[in-house]
């Protein structure tokens, strides 16, 4: 098989920290104009050692909805546990388009969720 957008992905990292999923909605916007909300999904950047914790970068374009999207870039909290494992929680606003921008919170998925130690 062919795969013509194949293209070289070593980038010399030696070793990666853990990542998390991360998906949602927006909350609605213009509610008496054209109410709508966006969805997006991701994977966060690697962890960031602040201390004895650490954050991540999440980077992100929302779906299109009458021929416009939004972006976001920014970071997390810190690890919230959940068991023997963590999440974190982002609470922002995308960037304006259309005449508007969208609030939105998030708690990323659970890192490693298979892994057998953290």
């Amino acid at each position: 098989m062919n795969n013509y957008n194949r293209r070289q992905c070593n980038h010399g990292y030696k070793e990666q920290s853990h990542v998390h999923e991360v998906q949602g909605s927006v909350q609605i916007a213009e509610p008496e104009e054209e109410p709508h909300n966006h969805r997006f999904a991701t994977v966060s950047g690697e962890a960031i050692p602040v201390g004895a914790d650490h954050y991540h970068e999440v980077k992100f374009k929302t779906d299109f909805y009458e021929d416009h999207f939004h972006r976001f870039c920014g970071k997390t909290s810190g690890a919230i546990p959940v068991g023997d494992r963590h999440v974190h929680f982002l609470e922002s606003v995308t960037t304006e388009n259309d005449g508007h921008f969208h609030k939105f919170r998030v708690a990323t998925l659970i890192e490693d969720p298979i892994g057998e130690e953290c």
